[in-house]
């Protein structure tokens, strides 16, 4: 019967989000979409929030959540890397000299986190890093010789799935058995091991070595002569774009915007953004209306940052992914970002010949 109910008893799932205090819910939903930086300085707010963001699985849920450009990697010639925030109070690295890796290296490519960079002693040993955690891994040998300035890309995707980062390099070498071809080796953590693919591009072209960019399994080259070389990851094939490259003296870009490949051009009045719109109009049927490129933005900057096609070493589009570009113009280094469309001078004195690698300020585990 009723005997045991008490008349005024209330039975409350003491689960429920609504019962939840500020600092908890603060912790829960909004601290895993903040930078490194910022969650470092949050440990001295209380005990629970420092134990809990210096936990792997919170260290995997922000390398999930937080996927934002925080800065770039710098590097002139022979120096030591440096390290460019685009906020410094929110975005850094504790080492921006990378002096925790156990030899002198180069910056080389970057993704969602991670940095591979490349040994300058012995068989130059490719290591991938966190330079938020400084916990490093060093590569074996590569089968192929990849050359003095590899056109290497480093492709990680975080996944809810896997808490030790799964990643894979995939380097485009010029062949030593096949004139004027490109063979492709490809290293995967998951198996620990270098292999060339069979797959071997034959063309009289030359590639810009850090141009490379990742887009859904597929990895995008510029080459010479205004073209992209495509090779594509699971059917290991690959094919030739035209890039439409030629802006104000030449300066241009590729990149990674809304999950599709980009092209960011330096106009006469500021910046133009075209995405890869249809990869395959070389094959339709003549005065078709398929376009290879779509413009997404049309970008006026005033006065116009771009020198003339007669002066391309004092401008140039670094970087352009996310809702970042980079440029240089008259010696220094400016950002634009293209959700806030504002400019901010991030570095001086820049040397054209530098390298630049960005950067996710990630928690993201080796």
């Amino acid at each position: 019967m009723d005997r045991g109910r008490r008349a005024n008893q209330v039975l409350v799932n003491k689960n429920s989000k609504i019962y939840m205090d500020l600092k908890d819910i603060v912790r829960d939903h909004a601290l895993p979409y903040l930078p490194a930086k910022s969650l470092f300085r949050f440990t001295g707010v209380c005990r629970d929030w420092k134990l809990d963001i210096l936990t792997p699985f919170f260290a995997h849920k922000q390398s999930n959540c937080f996927s934002d450009i925080s800065g770039f990697f710098y590097q002139s010639r022979a120096d030591p890397p440096s390290f460019i925030s685009l906020d410094r109070n929110a975005y850094g690295v504790p080492d921006p000299c990378l002096k925790f890796l156990p030899e002198p290296v180069d910056i080389r490519t970057s993704s969602n986190g991670l940095l591979c960079c490349q040994g300058r002693d012995g068989y130059k040993a490719y290591y991938i890093c966190n330079p938020v955690t400084k916990k490093w891994k060093k590569l074996p040998k590569a089968n192929a010789d990849h050359g003095s300035d590899p056109a290497i890309v480093l492709i990680f995707e975080p996944s809810l799935l896997n808490f030790v980062a799964e990643y894979k390099l995939v380097c485009a070498f010029p062949s030593v058995d096949f004139d004027n071809g490109y063979e492709f080796e490809i290293y995967s953590s998951k198996e620990g091991s270098w292999r060339v693919s069979g797959e071997i591009y034959f063309g009289n072209k030359t590639l810009v070595p850090r141009s490379g960019v990742h887009v859904n399994d597929i990895v995008y080259w510029q080459a010479m002569g205004s073209q992209i070389l495509v090779f594509d990851l699971k059917m290991e094939r690959t094919q030739l774009l035209y890039g439409d490259f030629y802006g104000m003296g030449g300066c241009a870009a590729l990149g990674l915007m809304d999950g599709k490949l980009c092209l960011t051009k330096a106009q006469s009045s500021g910046l133009t953004v075209n995405v890869l719109s249809n990869a395959y109009t070389n094959t339709m049927e003549m005065n078709s209306k398929a376009r290879t490129w779509k413009t997404k933005h049309q970008i006026t900057l005033s006065p116009s940052p771009f020198a003339p096609a007669a002066d391309r070493l004092s401008s140039n589009i670094m970087f352009a992914s996310g809702n970042v570009v980079l440029f240089r113009s008259g010696g220094k280094l400016y950002s634009y970002n293209l959700k806030t469309k504002e400019t901010q001078c991030v570095g001086d004195e820049f040397d054209y010949d530098a390298r630049i690698v960005s950067h996710v300020n990630s928690l993201v585990e080796i």
